[in-house]
């Protein structure tokens, strides 16, 4: 699926793309930091939290995994799942059939170029194939919000607010109709 707007192409996955996703974790954790936010992922990179390397490659392995490429060159990665992590208790599965974003992250150097909205458009496109209505994610609700709004300007809209501890976060449910994402 190609998105020509803004030159993205997005393929299935695969354990070949672990070392492109963790590259994308870590900058993003060092993105995020040089921002202020240390409470979101903290502060050590994603490729040296525990388990951290075997998560994302369950990933690409047990789900349903996207990579953004741009001339080739992974810039985003989308991981879809039937439904929350058993580790996160606090957000029950739906009553119904759902596709959960388990995770979303692009190259910071191409931030701004849409290729979390092409990865999400890949997302509803996957929902709706498969004949499944409800599309969720779940995602940090701190900083002032503005996860939760990129989400919202991206067809969601908030559900359960949870939190994990100390980390708040928001619940973001997507409905899926026939036909159209």
């Amino acid at each position: 699926m190609n998105d020509d707007a803004h030159g993205i192409r997005i393929r299935p996955g695969g354990p070949a793309d672990v070392p492109a996703v963790l590259a994308m974790l870590d900058s993003a954790v060092a993105w995020m930091n040089a921002r202020g936010n240390t409470e979101q992922w903290g502060t050590t990179p994603y490729s040296r939290i525990p388990g951290g390397v075997e998560r994302v490659q369950r990933y690409t392995t047990e789900n349903s995994p996207y990579i953004a490429e741009r001339d080739g060159v992974p810039v985003g990665a989308l991981v879809l799942d039937t439904g929350p992590s058993p580790k996160m208790p606090m957000i029950a599965p739906a009553a119904e059939p759902e596709r959960y974003v388990r995770l979303l992250v692009s190259d910071r150097r191409y931030a701004g170029q849409g290729i979390g909205a092409a990865l999400l458009a890949r997302a509803a496109e996957e929902t709706r194939r498969a004949g499944v209505e409800l599309l969720r994610v779940d995602c940090w609700a701190g900083g002032g919000g503005e996860l939760v709004a990129y989400y919202e300007r991206n067809g969601f809209t908030r559900t359960d607010p949870f939190l994990s501890g100390t980390w708040p976060g928001q619940v973001l449910a997507r409905r899926i109709r026939a036909g159209r994402t």
